[in-house]
């Protein structure tokens, strides 16, 4: 059971070598993905083992990636062997706006001194994934692409200790931006992406982290709203 999760090429491996990861990492990422992309609704309680079932893990590897979750704020310990991913107020989202708004736009600057035509490409490619999912209306798809442009724009400003924490702040959101999304569909969406891009390929710091910050704010409001209208936000979940 523990061994049948496909797994991840790490940095790490040698050429020729097939990877190695540790079954437990490996159901983290699984469950961490599942939170931060809303397939574990929040409010929802899951069994641990449903859980199981659903990583084809076993219990040590589940336990330790709950511990882990947990510890992040990602997911809520209820007893009797049940989790859930909880609901945030309007008050948490917030705080998170705070931080979003202070970071993400410090690294989209960063990234404008940093990125390479390569780099460049690589995010217009995910962009141009991104709109095919907001066309289709496909809202799994969009939240990945939107959290795979980020991740990559982050990666190339080179401050992993800034991105460490964005990454935090991303997954006490994720499960309630996906109901959002799903309750006003992909074409209300904010997308301040391809000026992002303009700004990197003119190496304009100011310009991309101007960018990023109306991204940050316009889609966090979004989600504010739909949070205090409390019963809307409920019937989404229903």
């Amino acid at each position: 059971m523990e061994g049948s999760l496909p797994q991840r090429k790490t940095t790490a491996q040698k050429a020729g070598e097939p990877a190695r990861i540790p079954t437990h990492q490996l159901v983290y990422h699984q469950l961490r993905d599942a939170v931060l992309f809303g397939e574990l609704a929040p409010g929802e309680p899951v069994t641990i083992q449903g859980l199981i079932e659903r990583t084809g893990a076993g219990m040590t590897p589940i336990r330790e990636a709950i511990r882990r979750l947990t510890s992040e704020g990602a997911l809520e310990f209820r007893g009797n062997r049940r989790v859930l991913v909880p609901m945030p107020t309007p008050e948490a989202i917030e705080e998170l706006i705070f931080l979003r708004e202070t970071l993400e736009p410090q690294l989209a600057a960063r990234a404008a001194t940093r990125a390479s035509d390569a780099d460049i490409q690589e995010l217009k490619r995910i962009d141009s994934a991104l709109d095919e999912a907001i066309t289709r209306g496909d809202v799994a798809t969009y939240l990945r692409q939107n959290h795979a442009f980020h991740t990559k724009l982050y990666t190339v400003a080179e401050a992993p200790i800034l991105s460490e924490v964005v990454g935090g702040v991303w997954l006490r959101f994720g499960p309630a931006m996906r109901v959002v999304c799903g309750r006003m569909g992909t074409q209300n969406l904010p997308d301040n992406h391809k000026t992002a891009l303009a700004a990197l390929a003119a190496k304009d710091s100011t310009a991309a982290a101007e960018a990023m910050r109306l991204d940050v704010v316009q889609g966090m409001e979004q989600l504010l709203e739909a949070l205090k209208d409390a019963e809307s936000f409920a019937d989404a979940i229903d």
